[in-house]
């Protein structure tokens, strides 16, 4: 094994960090038409980060093009920390928020799509800073690095497929064209095109156009950020809540899949397992939790609305947005272990979504199953099949191993936060609230959708775990082991 290409991933940040300067100048118009405190913010913002992008992109102009594992690993973990360093600078530029600790959550929950936050008046922020939040979910929810790829004719023959496998969720990754950059095209294409349909879908209903375009950015990015402290309960409209319940499950849904079926496609879409188990799940949810709520008492005014919150709920969990039309804490304890369950399952790979993955649960079911069988048949060999096609032995292998390792992460990280005082609940729902990039929290964090009051060493704890569990775990921890620093 070589030694690490570090010029070609200071080349690329630097790429990237011009990249996140464009897009910044889109809040920046927003600050200018409504003519509020945040422009200075943004353009000191733009000017910073555009001169540390130049510069590191001409420190090493002469460079070795040579790209593996190693630095595709490094630069996309490294990347997104320097996503939400550069991407905080707003909100503590123009005091929005009063710390490093806070500024940092509060920007790398927005790129992760976790939608955690911090702050308990969002409704006092500027427009401009209300439309970052909600583009720095939409840009994490794709994956800036996987809009480069699609933009930067460079990386296609530069170790481009290392960073579209470490940054794209899943256990395999569907290439719609031979070219990785063909392929991120046409994910973004239908990325952007979901969001549009949703912007005018939306400005329909009794969202103004301001509100739509920010709620349809963090919904097709299944990232959760409103622009109203009391979410989409905000609205108190059945239409709201129905739009974005079927654009949280599209976007759940393998993008490759929603591409096919775009094109006409429906087949593909109709016999995945995954997306069959997936949507299995959410009506068993939602049959579950609407029926504990009739049986409670806890109705909210008829059988139609009583079932639309409980899918609402279910769905916004399941696919890891994080959006809010009730509290589900104050339910009762069986309600939120049944949304505990499924915010750790989460929705399809290839999905904008977090949590474990639906095809994870559905390998590690299967496998389980023939395990029984086994036991009665030593002998048997008896292979895991998904969508007609054999799983390989290490492929089950490395599932089993993602989630030993995502346990273990969500029990140390709620040892943490224990002994920083949260109680139980709290420190167990924060946690796989974070590292499955969900948002809602638990305990005191439900009651007033904030994450303000944990200590800050907490904070960096959720902090760390919504950075691996957007990028799938082995991705950044990977980095912590002593051979991938090795020149073999």
């Amino acid at each position: 094994m070589s030694e690490i290409n570090f010029r070609i991933v200071v080349r690329i940040i630097g790429f990237l960090l011009c990249f996140q300067a464009l897009f910044m100048l889109l809040p920046l118009g927003v600050a200018i038409y409504y003519n509020e405190s945040d422009i200075f913010a943004f353009l000191t913002t733009i000017i910073i980060t555009a001169s540390v992008g130049t510069f590191s992109i001409f420190l090493f102009k002469k460079h070795n093009n040579q790209m593996g594992k190693r630095e595709g690993f490094l630069i996309v973990s490294t990347s997104w920390i320097f996503f939400s360093l550069f991407g905080m600078l707003p909100f503590l530029i123009n005091g929005d928020i009063k710390n490093v600790t806070d500024a940092f959550f509060e920007t790398i929950s927005g790129f992760t799509t976790t939608g955690a936050t911090i702050l308990d008046n969002i409704e006092s922020l500027p427009h401009g800073m209300l439309f970052w939040r909600s583009l720095i979910q939409w840009l994490g929810g794709m994956g800036i690095i996987l809009f480069t790829l699609a933009v930067l004719p460079m990386l296609n023959s530069g170790g481009g497929i290392q960073l579209f496998n470490a940054e794209v969720p899943g256990i395999t990754h569907d290439k719609l064209r031979p070219r990785i950059s063909e392929t991120a095209k046409r994910l973004w294409g239908i990325y952007l095109s979901i969001t549009a349909l949703l912007v005018i879908l939306l400005v329909l209903g009794p969202m103004n156009f301001f509100d739509a375009v920010c709620h349809a950015l963090t919904t097709t990015a299944t990232g959760g950020y409103s622009t109203k402290q009391n979410s989409i309960a905000y609205w108190d409209s059945a239409y709201i809540e129905y739009v974005i319940i079927i654009f949280m499950l599209i976007s759940g849904i393998n993008f490759s899949l929603v591409y096919h079926a775009a094109l006409g496609d429906y087949k593909k879409l109709l016999q995945d397992e995954e997306a069959r188990w997936f949507l299995l799940v959410v009506l068993l949810a939602t049959i579950a939790i609407s029926g504990g709520l009739f049986i409670s008492g806890q109705t909210y005014g008829g059988i139609e609305p009583t079932i639309r919150t409980a899918l609402f709920q279910v769905s916004s969990c399941i696919t890891t947005t994080g959006f809010a039309t009730a509290d589900f804490t104050k339910w009762g304890s069986f309600f939120s272990v049944v949304i505990f369950c499924i915010m750790f399952f989460g929705a399809c790979a290839g999905s904008t979504s977090g949590g474990a993955k639906t095809i994870r649960m559905v390998v590690v079911l299967k496998n389980t199953a023939n395990e029984f069988y086994r036991h009665l048949h030593p002998n048997a060999i008896v292979p895991v099949r998904i969508n007609r096609r054999v799983i390989s032995y290490d492929l089950v292998s490395k599932i089993l191993a993602f989630l030993f390792v995502y346990v273990l992460v969500m029990a140390i990280s709620a040892l943490i936060l224990s002994a920083l005082g949260m109680t139980f609940e709290e420190a167990f729902g924060c946690t796989l609230s974070c590292l499955s990039n969900v948002g809602p929290g638990f305990g005191k964090m439900s009651s007033d959708f904030s994450f303000e009051t944990i200590p800050a060493l907490g904070k960096w704890v959720l902090s760390f775990d919504m950075l691996i569990g957007r990028l799938e775990l082995f991705t950044v921890l990977i980095l912590f082991t002593p051979y991938f620093w090795k020149k073999s």
